[in-house]
């Protein structure tokens, strides 16, 4: 039989049920019957452990339980799709882009990241060879401002870089042309579309812009009488648009 005293465990074998030394009055009620060792006395206060996990139980039964005067607990609603955004969203065209693809990207390396997702997207579009429409916002500003007035946001608003649109229907930015890649869907949104023409424009050399002609790329046009102005010909960058290979400006309906 078991018997448990402080924290040591001591095998004793009860060989005689009664004993005579005065010294051990209480030993026949140690050594009684292993049920009656078993059994809680009704008087024994639980261990300190027990005490305390039962308090923790109650006060976290009582946190979760709401008030009379408290709605009751709602789930949060999962994350939606891409698929779930893109239906909820309000359809976003580009007039005369029905076949092909027309995307706003950055070359310039000041947001690594954003610079990273604009080359990843731009292989990932390449790769299906068909026809790109590709609007560097740094080599002209004005592709920015032409963005926002598709999208409908304000001027003072920044948008991160690329936003993609095949078939004239605006589809979202990398995370989503990644998303349709992966998923094996992206093939479909291109079905049907231009194919790409690979030869290079003997204008240009396929860079899309050209210098200007009234101010040779200065961006600063001379006068007499007016000493030195802007020339409202060209883009900030002394640019203007290729006549031979760019598209014409768009006009929304």
């Amino acid at each position: 039989m078991l018997v448990t005293r402080t924290k040591s465990k001591i095998w004793v074998h009860n060989t005689s049920p009664n004993f005579s030394c005065p010294s051990f009055k209480d030993i026949q009620t140690l050594f009684s019957d292993d049920s009656n060792c078993n059994s809680p006395s009704p008087n024994k206060k639980p261990n300190i452990f027990h005490r305390v996990r039962r308090v923790s139980a109650v006060l976290r039964a009582l946190s979760i339980r709401p008030g009379p005067d408290m709605p009751p607990k709602t789930l949060p609603k999962p994350e939606s799709t891409p698929k779930e955004t893109r239906k909820s969203e309000p359809l976003i065209q580009i007039p005369g882009a029905e076949k092909k693809i027309v995307i706003y990207f950055t070359s310039l390396r000041v947001i690594r990241s954003t610079f990273d997702d604009c080359k990843a997207v731009r292989s990932i579009l390449r790769s299906f060879r068909v026809s790109i429409d590709e609007r560097d916002v740094s080599m002209d500003a004005g592709f920015m401002e032409e963005l926002k007035t598709i999208l409908g946001v304000r001027e003072k608003t920044k948008l991160s870089l690329p936003r993609i649109f095949i078939g004239g229907r605006y589809i979202g930015g990398a995370e989503e042309i990644r998303q349709l890649h992966e998923a094996g869907e992206l093939k479909k949104y291109v079905e049907g579309l231009i194919p790409a023409d690979f030869s290079t424009c003997g204008v240009c050399g396929g860079h899309r812009f050209i210098l200007c002609d009234e101010c040779s790329g200065s961006h600063k046009c001379y006068s007499e009488k007016g000493g030195f102005r802007t020339c409202t010909a060209c883009n900030e960058n002394g640019l203007i648009r290729c006549p031979s290979c760019y598209y014409a400006p768009i006009t929304l309906l």
